[in-house]
């Protein structure tokens, strides 16, 4: 029988493998999205990221009525469906 060391082949296997397990969860952690009544949510940064607009223009966006939103005390968030139909509408072959 071996000895496991900390660097034994054994021990450096399940380390990597706890190295990739432990990114995976950041990355869902950081991209989790809570689904409300079956829509996700976005917030207005994530809107201008995603649409490579200034905060700005969406406000123009939400002024000229081309993109719903939700106001609450505090805040304004957009249902990804909306934008996903904004980009549909505006498409161009």
């Amino acid at each position: 029988m071996d000895l496991i060391t900390k660097d034994s082949e054994t021990t450096l296997v399940l380390f990597s493998s706890l190295d990739r397990v432990l990114e995976n969860v950041e990355y869902v952690v950081m991209n989790y999205r809570p689904v409300l009544n079956g829509e996700h949510y976005l917030t207005g940064d994530e809107v201008c990221r995603w649409l490579c607009i200034s905060k700005r223009t969406l406000q123009d966006y939400r002024d000229m009525g081309l993109l719903g939103y939700v106001q609450l005390p505090g805040k304004i968030i957009y249902r990804e469906s909306d934008i996903m139909d904004l980009l549909e509408r505006f498409y161009q072959k």
